[in-house]
């Protein structure tokens, strides 16, 4: 019987949120923003932020899919 996600999609997933991240990591949209919060500008927040999330991301990487399209499964004849 076929696993419901497949190795393949299980990659594309991981790719998917991979270019998402890499993507959010620079605030293109800020750039122009004068705003102050707490003190620090509001792209130093997104940047804590940003860190934040990829940091919990690649927590749940490690543990769910680390060596994902690198070993082979252990039910593979």
């Amino acid at each position: 019987m076929q696993p419901i996600v497949t190795e393949r999609v299980r990659i594309a997933l991981w790719g998917t949120v991979a270019f998402v991240l890499i993507a959010l990591a620079v605030p293109w949209f800020m750039w122009r923003s004068d705003a102050v919060i707490a003190g620090l500008p509001v792209w130093i927040w997104w940047h804590v932020g940003w860190l934040g999330l990829a940091s919990v991301v690649f927590y749940v990487f490690t543990q769910r899919a680390w060596g994902l399209g690198v070993e082979r499964g252990e039910n593979r004849g």
